[in-house]
């Protein structure tokens, strides 16, 4: 089974029905849905990606990286020079909605925000019964709350088996190793490739049983970095996921869903890799 462990319901970008025909077009069976931080917003130019990803995953250049990714204003974020703001409290009813329309298709994350107006705990309760769940996802980066916060549903979380999804951020935003000190049997997904450290975060967590990276997200990572952190991790640490809609676009000028998961073909010719990377690792750390 192919599965795409991350990706954001925003119908704006791209309607059900067409994330559907995509995920057809692209051989994905399952996909993980989770509720949108922002709007909609243009592509980025690939050279300025491009530049990014040099820049973030070497250590001498990331304070750059960090000036460009970390560009904060008081209505949320800037991108491409426009203030893009940020949702904190992502709708998950309609994750959940998607969810049980398509149960053969969606599974739903519970999105949670420690500094939001919903309580954590509470909305875990709320869908954790639910037949799609699969886990809670956070964004310490963007809602600006340390990983250590989300202890109390971590814990919560680590007793049902089913995984935590997050995008970490810098200094202490990105500080996983205070949230697993709390709630040491928390299976924990890093977001983006261990985005913002990257090969730091992979010698960190190479080896260890609980902890894992997936790989999505076009403006986070490219076919150098998926190749290097499958290297330093191993097929069985890393997991497929898109972060659509949001990323490069296609010939139809939306989302291109098939990318990252041709990137992983292209890449590894073992087809047990590609089997690991691609749906395996997901299902056996979520228990479907």
């Amino acid at each position: 089974m192919i599965i795409d462990c991350h990706y954001h319901l925003e119908t704006k970008a791209l309607s059900i029905k067409e994330l559907i025909k995509k995920m057809d077009e692209s051989g994905v069976e399952k996909v993980a849905l989770m509720g949108s931080l922002i709007n909609p917003f243009p592509e980025p130019p690939k050279p300025l990606i491009s530049l990014l990803h040099f820049l973030i995953t070497h250590s001498s250049t990331r304070f750059i990286a960090k000036m460009l990714v970390s560009n904060f204003t008081d209505e949320g974020i800037k991108i491409l020079g426009k203030s893009m703001p940020i949702f904190h409290d992502p709708d998950n009813k309609v994750v959940f909605a998607a969810v049980d329309k398509h149960p053969d298709r969606f599974l739903g994350w519970v999105f949670v925000n420690p500094k939001g107006e919903k309580d954590p705990i509470k909305e875990f309760e709320k869908y954790k019964d639910n037949k799609g769940f699969i886990g809670v996802k956070a964004h310490p980066f963007w809602n600006h709350h340390t990983p250590a916060e989300l202890a109390p549903v971590a814990k919560r979380l680590a007793e049902t088996g089913k995984p935590m999804l997050i995008h970490v951020g810098f200094g202490e935003e990105g500080n996983y190793h205070a949230l697993l000190k709390e709630a040491p049997d928390l299976k924990l997904i890093l977001a983006h490739a261990g985005f913002p450290l990257y090969s730091e975060t992979w010698q960190a967590v190479s080896g260890k049983k609980n902890v894992f990276v997936d790989l999505s997200q076009t403006s986070y990572v490219n076919e150098k970095i998926i190749k290097d952190a499958v290297a330093a991790l191993s097929p069985d640490q890393c997991l497929y996921g898109t972060d659509g809609p949001y990323g490069f676009h296609g010939d139809d000028g939306k989302f291109d869903y098939g990318l990252i998961k041709r990137w992983i073909e292209k890449l590894f010719a073992d087809k047990g890799a590609q089997k690991r990377l691609l749906g395996e690792n997901f299902a056996e750390i979520a228990g479907l």
